[in-house]
């Protein structure tokens, strides 16, 4: 198993499994040094005029990300290089048979493979924000608090990784000990979720393709946030534990959340990384085709899960009950599945044929909107000097997202837009009447 839970990882077999183990730790080895590399890149190369709190969360969120990868990596690099050792020279560390403990290899695992839930989480809460900040046109509530939550959600997380064994040999004070932690944590995740929502308040919103995403983002990992209290609480754990409850909670939190991070980070940056605009029609629809095919997907799992259906199973004829469940579940990753592919053709036309994009096709607020689509090699021609506030949005930021939005929607169409006084006039008028 991809776990290496004793006896699968201390048994002999030809699998190749300590070739593995060098994989991974020579993986770890670049985790380690990407992590240092982003940690001192914050520290000692931020723009003049960049303070701490000028950072765009996304930064925050890239900081707190490689704190975890610097503190959790090693741990897993020694946990497997002890399994080397058990299976190359017999000592009794993990397996019962050498007189060694399996259950010091499942904390040992998760202590790093909880935290790992939050690598891949916090880059998204990070592409969330500057997401909802500026198709909102407003700065995130809370800044600080969002910021530091995301601090606190790094250091909570290495604290609550005893929940994954409630029913293992720990003690009943353990557990509560780790539940009332794994209650915690999900308090700066609240955090996150609330203020986001009170961005959107009143907000200038733009529902444009990365803005689909971002506002699917909020409910889908609020279920899988909220699903996760069942399993932070050790009387509801012990039912739902290995089953399908698991698995739909996991996929609502990297799926939901992760994945569809990942997509409005793809559409939001695409413009910028390509020099070309993609079409926003397709890509709106396909955000709706990918929030239905996945809740097709993964809602019914809850509800098997709550029935008692245990996961890894390939074959359920004892249940027959679970049938109707898991046709929904094939049809919706069937949706899903066509709403992942869609993005490759609609961006690739779109590197062929698709309309040239300005610096800042979405009127955004960010360095990376000061230079051109796509950057020069250095980035900038000479070094930014920041003197906004981070989401400082103002009524010429506003003219300007008005005229990307036009020229996204009918990019050659004389169609009306707005001056910056908030004047509508067509590209068929000349300056001097637009003045006059």
């Amino acid at each position: 198993g991809w776990t290496f839970y004793t006896p699968y990882s201390s048994m002999y077999s030809n699998s190749n499994v300590a070739l593995v183990i060098v994989g991974i730790f020579i993986a770890g080895f670049s985790s380690i040094t990407t992590g240092i590399n982003f940690i001192v890149t914050v520290h000692k190369m931020r723009a003049p005029g960049m303070t701490w709190f000028r950072l765009p969360l996304f930064i925050w969120a890239m900081y707190a990300t490689s704190v975890v990868i610097i503190l959790g990596t090693p741990v897993v690099a020694i946990t497997l290089l002890l399994v080397v050792f058990e299976r190359v020279f017999k000592l009794p560390i993990f397996s019962p048979e050498l007189g060694g403990d399996p259950v010091l290899f499942q904390h040992m695992f998760w202590f790093y493979s909880h935290p790992a839930v939050y690598i891949m989480i916090l880059p998204a809460f990070g592409v969330q924000s500057e997401l909802i900040a500026n198709f909102a046109r407003k700065r995130v509530f809370g800044y600080h608090f969002v910021a530091f939550s995301t601090l606190a959600i790094a250091g909570l997380g290495f604290l609550v990784w005893g929940h994954h064994m409630f029913i293992s040999s720990q003690s009943m004070y353990q557990g509560v000990v780790f539940s009332l932690i794994s209650f915690l944590v999900a308090v700066p995740s609240a955090v996150k979720i609330f203020n986001w929502t009170a961005t959107l308040y009143k907000g200038n919103i733009r529902l444009q393709a990365p803005m689909y995403y971002a506002l699917g983002f909020i409910g889908l990992f609020t279920v899988g946030g909220l699903t996760g209290l069942y399993l932070g609480s050790m009387g509801t754990d012990v039912h739902l534990t290995a089953t399908y409850f698991v698995v739909a909670h996991f996929h609502y939190v990297m799926v939901g959340g992760t994945m569809l991070a990942f997509l409005g980070a793809l559409h939001y940056w695409w413009p910028k990384m390509t020099g070309r605009l993609y079409s926003e029609g397709i890509a709106k629809a396909n955000a709706m085709l990918v929030f239905i095919g996945f809740n097709l997907t993964f809602f019914p799992q809850f509800i098997m899960g709550n029935m008692g259906m245990p996961r890894r199973y390939h074959y359920y004829y004892f249940a027959p009950e679970y049938q109707i469940y898991h046709i929904m579940s094939t049809a919706g990753a069937t949706v899903l599945g066509l709403g992942f592919a869609i993005p490759a053709f609609y961006l690739t036309k779109s590197l062929i044929s698709g309309p040239r994009a300005s610096a800042n096709p979405w009127g955004a607020h960010g360095l990376e909107w000061e230079t051109s689509s796509p950057p020069p090699t250095s980035n900038f021609l000479e070094t930014p000097i920041v003197t906004d506030e981070v989401y400082d949005f103002d009524p010429v930021s506003e003219y300007e997202q008005e005229r990307a939005t036009q020229e996204i929607l009918h990019p050659n169409s004389s169609a009306d837009r707005v001056d910056k006084d908030g004047v509508k006039y067509n590209d068929s008028d000349t300056s001097k009447e637009r003045d006059n």
